[in-house]
């Protein structure tokens, strides 16, 4: 199925990228250093020119393909304008969609473990004991998101990849 050189790079740039946002996410554990990911303007530096990128070379080389899936088969002809608006929409907001998913699990968890650790201040002992094993899990479980948000970001990019290019889909 991947023949042409073109798939192979394909392939490549997601791999990169999620390397990319389970590293940037992964750091982002460690005290005092920051999480790129958790912001969205480079959330969405790293979602839009891509895709914009890949939107445009396809739309180019193939305008009919593209101008035929903006309205469904079967479409009223009376609803045709509002169909292609909301398609022309929909296909735009995608990377902003994808980066403020990305963003706001990555904050979450964050804001989790800062709420979780600001009792250890006035807490006593025996409570504290507990607060580090809730932030030992909580860590344990951000290492996980931060691996499965980097997944779903580089399996939704390349979904609506596959979208521009299948007929089918």
């Amino acid at each position: 199925m991947l023949k042409r050189k073109h798939d192979f790079q394909i392939i490549y740039i997601f791999v990169s990228l999620f390397i990319l946002i389970a590293y940037s996410n992964f750091l982002g554990l460690f005290p005092y250093i920051f999480t790129s990911t958790r912001h969205l303007s480079i959330a969405v530096r790293i979602a839009l020119p891509l895709w914009l990128g890949y939107i445009i070379y396809s739309t180019l080389n193939n305008i009919n393909f593209f101008l035929s899936h903006l309205v469904p088969r079967g479409t009223p002809y009376v609803l045709i304008p509002f169909i292609v608006i909301i398609e022309l929409i929909r296909r735009v907001i995608r990377p902003l969609t994808l980066s403020v998913r990305l963003a706001a699990n990555i904050v979450a968890g964050h804001l989790l473990i800062v709420l979780v650790r600001s009792p250890l201040v006035s807490a006593p002992w025996a409570i504290i004991i507990l607060i580090f094993g809730g932030l030992i899990l909580l860590v344990i479980l951000e290492l996980a998101v931060s691996v499965i948000q980097s997944y779903v970001f580089s399996t939704l990019r390349s979904l609506y990849v596959i979208e521009v290019n299948s007929p089918n889909f």
